[in-house]
């Protein structure tokens, strides 16, 4: 089950068709859905959780905390919304596909793909793209 909280006066609209977008990507990858908890916060609220489990002092745009059992994915994303406006400015691109970005990504690493070499980089963000193209 995918659920959206928040911890901020953000609310995420038709989270319907979120729920069923990240679904259809989760099966696309040949995994199942467990509890995946999207988490939506502010910088200071994501760089609590840096500092304290990652001990890491900078802001972020997402944390995610993985507690997949094999193929069946859970876990906890957590999704700065301060970051995502900052970033969807600074890259020229719309709020929404922003967020959808960062929200697939989280979901992707649950799925196996890293981001730390340039070449696991451009996996991930091939895979982004082709997430984001379904969900328009």
């Amino acid at each position: 089950m995918i659920s959206f909280n928040y911890e901020t006066d953000f609310s995420l609209d038709n989270t319907d068709q979120f729920s069923e977008w990240i679904s259809k990507a989760i099966s696309e990858e040949k995994c199942r859905e467990g509890d995946v908890n999207y988490i939506f916060c502010s910088d200071d609220y994501l760089l609590k959780l840096n500092v304290d489990f990652l001990d890491h002092d900078t802001l972020t745009d997402i944390i995610s905390f993985d507690y997949s059992v094999g193929k069946e994915l859970h876990g906890d994303i957590y999704i700065s919304v301060d970051r995502v406006k900052e970033n969807a400015s600074d890259f020229r691109v719309s709020f929404s596909d922003e967020i959808s970005r960062v929200m697939i990504h989280g979901v992707l690493h649950y799925c196996g793909y890293k981001d730390k070499s340039e070449v696991d980089k451009r996996i991930m963000r091939l895979k982004e793209d082709y997430y984001l193209s379904k969900r328009k």
